[in-house]
């Protein structure tokens, strides 16, 4: 009787484990779809000498002034003139939308 209250749980969980599927999926070099964009405190003279001119920049708002220059892949958030953040742009696609 002993026996049998250990045996149950113990292939209970048996077929749970067996039942498990590990799901691998080969997604490449993580780093490779993320474009390369520029960092925290770079000014803006320095992004726009390496990444060019920007499609569109946006006026400076608030205190302390915040402005944003667009580019295809990415944005770029300026306090100043020193880069505060950058954000890549995703499409509709790739949301799930």
């Amino acid at each position: 009787m002993k026996l049998a209250r250990l045996l149950v749980p113990a292939l209970a969980l048996g077929a749970m484990m067996a039942s498990a599927q590990n799901l691998d999926m080969d997604t490449g070099d993580p780093s490779a779809a993320i474009p390369e964009r520029p960092t925290r405190g770079s000014s803006m003279s320095a992004v726009e000498t390496r990444f060019g001119a920007p499609v569109s920049k946006h006026a400076a708002v608030g205190d302390p002034p915040i402005s944003r220059w667009d580019y295809p892949q990415f944005s770029v958030f300026f306090e100043y003139d020193k880069v505060l953040h950058s954000v890549i742009i995703r499409s509709p696609s790739a949301s799930g939308n």
